[in-house]
């Protein structure tokens, strides 16, 4: 399928690296304002073409499915230019700033009979299926409580401190606790608390996050823009625990028992870096005429808008 990136940044280069190893992807095109920049990372990366305008690039009637991969505050103007332009769309998280602007793309993309998609490369990994089975299976017992903590050194990079860039440590690393948390404990949450820390650009810094479930399980989810953090997800049962090891790529799952022994290690399947899943779930869903992927539907993005919305209104950050 070719497929072009809009933007031309970090996170555009890996992507670019990974579907390059794809045979299901032609690297077709990219865009950036600027027009060198495009064209170095083209050159960088092996795609055909470079634009210096994003509309320009978009008016390629070649081009079938975009990757989006500028910062949260331009998501929902660079994926309303796609849909208009007719073009499929596999967006960076988080998705939009807001739930209303969220649930505005996915009423256009029905319009014009395109799939828009986050992407949320945790939800597309068959380490979500490994978990999810594992807890099923029963390996540590009832699980009622679960943690998340996820952090980086980041507090000096511009879109993440910048309010008219949607920064904050809830936007860009604490999307992935809490997609984390209704993956593998469900949205049937009861109540939910928080406490924060903004910064001095009024973004959050770092925050905790409690949500209490129907069936009494909890799960407290931590994320920061200041440290590096363990990066694990850990589930806590009645015959011992669970420990995901990195919640951002899972690498591998270790399982505890009573006697605080390690019992069982469970590996995660070889990959090319994990955001291959994200890419081929999209490129599939639009050959088969579908509108949504299934790790990723639209009412899991809309959930999970609509938490982080609450949030930051009770932590007064616009």
């Amino acid at each position: 399928m070719k497929t072009a990136i809009l933007g031309a940044g970090r996170i555009a280069a890996t992507l670019a690296a990974t579907m390059r190893a794809l045979p299901e992807v032609e690297c077709y095109a990219v865009a950036s304002r600027s027009l060198r920049k495009a064209q170095d990372f083209a050159r960088e990366h092996g795609f055909q073409k470079a634009y210096g305008s994003y509309e320009e690039m978009l008016a390629d009637e070649a081009v079938e499915l975009v990757y989006i991969a500028t910062p949260h505050s331009h998501h929902y103007g660079h994926m309303k230019l796609c849909i208009e332009a007719g073009k499929h769309v596999l967006c960076e998280k988080a998705f939009t700033a807001t739930k209303e602007q969220a649930e505005e793309i996915f009423r256009l993309a029905g319009e014009r009979d395109v799939l828009v998609t986050e992407a949320i490369w945790t939800r597309y990994m068959p380490s979500r299926k490994v978990i999810n089975d594992l807890l099923a299976e029963g390996v540590i017992g009832e699980v009622k409580t679960l943690t998340a903590n996820l952090s980086y050194a980041i507090s000096d990079k511009e879109r993440i401190i910048r309010p008219e860039l949607a920064g904050g440590a809830l936007l860009d690393v604490g999307v992935y606790t809490l997609n984390f948390a209704l993956m593998h404990f469900g949205n049937r949450i009861a109540q939910k608390q928080s406490v924060v820390q903004l910064t001095e650009t009024g973004v959050d810094g770092q925050n905790v996050i409690t949500l209490s479930y129907e069936d009494g399980r909890l799960a407290i989810l931590n994320s920061g823009i200041y440290g590096l953090s363990d990066r694990q997800g850990i589930f806590y049962g009645s015959r011992g625990w669970m420990v995901v090891d990195n919640i951002n790529n899972p690498l591998e799952v270790r399982i505890y028992n009573e006697k605080h022994e390690l019992g069982r290690t469970v590996s995660m399947p070889e990959q090319i870096n994990g955001y291959e899943y994200e890419i081929l779930e999209t490129i599939d869903c639009i050959r088969n005429g579908k509108r949504e992927c299934p790790s990723m539907k639209h009412e899991d993005t809309l959930e999970v808008m609509e938490l982080m919305d609450a949030f930051r209104q009770e932590w007064g950050i616009l």
